[in-house]
């Protein structure tokens, strides 16, 4: 199909899942964008902010020719902090990806970038062929590491990729 077809196929399904979630029926999924996608909660980073920006505040005395650039300062970094708690961590695991949000952006994984799934209690790990492992972690981000690692074992199980659970 053409790029143009393409993108007027998208924009024709956007408009009619959005009559059907205002009419209260489930959306009308393409057969290869079906995925799910598991949230965490992110709240180490924020709390950590709040506590060098309250330490800022403390140990820094702004005299009144900064006044206005030390309250600019500590407002940005409360700022940063509530923008790590509203962006949530998630794992999305389709029919052929695993994709998830790092520092730098979203990152997606093909089955053939998996060396092995580990899961075990609190924890799934995916080691990949290059990079350092993706980790998932019950403690760190509030991720549901039980039905992630569900999901993960049949994606592991389709495609051929060695899973481990601890």
């Amino acid at each position: 199909m053409s790029r143009s077809w393409e993108r007027k196929v998208r924009n024709n399904m956007n408009k009619l899942n959005k009559q059907r979630k205002k009419q209260g029926i489930q959306a009308v999924v393409p057969a290869g964008d079906r995925s799910d996608t598991f949230k965490g909660r992110s709240y180490i980073g924020p709390i950590l902010l709040i506590l060098i920006t309250a330490m800022y505040a403390l140990f820094v005395q702004a005299d009144k020719s900064q006044a206005t650039m030390y309250w600019v300062t500590i407002g940005c970094y409360l700022f940063l902090a509530l923008l790590f708690v509203l962006r949530r961590p998630y794992i999305k695991v389709g029919t052929d990806y695993v994709q998830t949000r790092k520092f730098s952006g979203d990152r997606k994984l093909k089955p053939e970038d998996i060396k092995s799934i580990t899961a075990q209690e609190g924890y799934v790990v995916i080691e990949r062929v290059r990079g350092s492992n993706w980790v998932f972690s019950r403690i760190m981000n509030r991720y549901p590491t039980i039905e992630i690692s569900e999901r993960l074992k049949q994606f592991a199980k389709q495609h051929n990729v060695q899973f481990n659970e601890k």
